[in-house]
């Protein structure tokens, strides 16, 4: 599908002609807002490729998997994501692992996201509920405002996984607080976000 993308949201070119398709064996799962005071915004969610990586454009939230996309034992899971303009205070974007279930009633996996306020959340989400395993937490390793970049990464090393951000490892758990590390892994982006996603994947050790 030939789009033409204008970049006045992410301010890079005026306008640039690019290749724009949705990934292949890519699955969406929407996560829509129950709560009526933080309602979604309109529209459809488009999630493509763009240039070496992804493009999000969420007006619901939503996570973004490839089936094929697992890891286990010792491994890196890396994103850099830039946050568009327009983005609101107080919504978060990042990595999914340990998923199973993805499609169905039973989900289940973990996810480490940032925003662009400067704060960096653990979460675990199974079935219909999340529970926090790191609270929204301030981290001068999140790069903040328009149009910010951060690069993510889980370091999951014999008994316990490092979170990083740019770099710099911002909390250090035993595998045994996350219940499990192996499994389907992916990208997560909170509603009214658009994010895009490079440098995505997992190196083992």
């Amino acid at each position: 599908m030939k789009r033409l993308i204008v970049f006045g949201v992410f301010g890079l070119f005026a306008a640039v002609t690019l290749f724009a398709q949705s990934p292949k064996g890519w699955k969406i799962r929407v996560d829509r807002s129950m709560n009526a005071s933080d309602p979604d915004a309109a529209g459809s969610i488009k999630f493509v490729t763009m240039g070496s990586g992804f493009h999000a454009t969420n007006p619901q939230a939503a996570v973004y998997w490839n089936p094929e996309n697992t890891a286990s034992g010792n491994f890196t899971l890396k994103g850099s994501f830039i946050s568009g303009k327009s983005n609101p205070a107080g919504e978060f974007y990042g990595l999914v692992f340990a998923g199973n279930g993805l499609e169905g009633a039973d989900q289940n996996y973990i996810y480490f996201l940032v925003d662009q306020e400067g704060n960096y959340i653990i979460k675990h989400r199974a079935g219909s509920s999340a529970s926090t395993v790191v609270p929204a937490t301030a981290s001068d390793a999140v790069k903040t405002g328009d149009m910010s970049s951060n690069t993510l990464e889980v370091r999951v090393m014999g008994d316990k996984v490092d979170f990083a951000i740019n770099g710099k490892v911002v909390k250090s758990l035993p595998k045994s607080a996350l219940v499990k590390t192996d499994g389907i892994y992916g990208i997560r982006v909170n509603h009214m976000l658009e994010v895009q996603v490079d440098d995505f994947g997992v190196a083992k050790h």
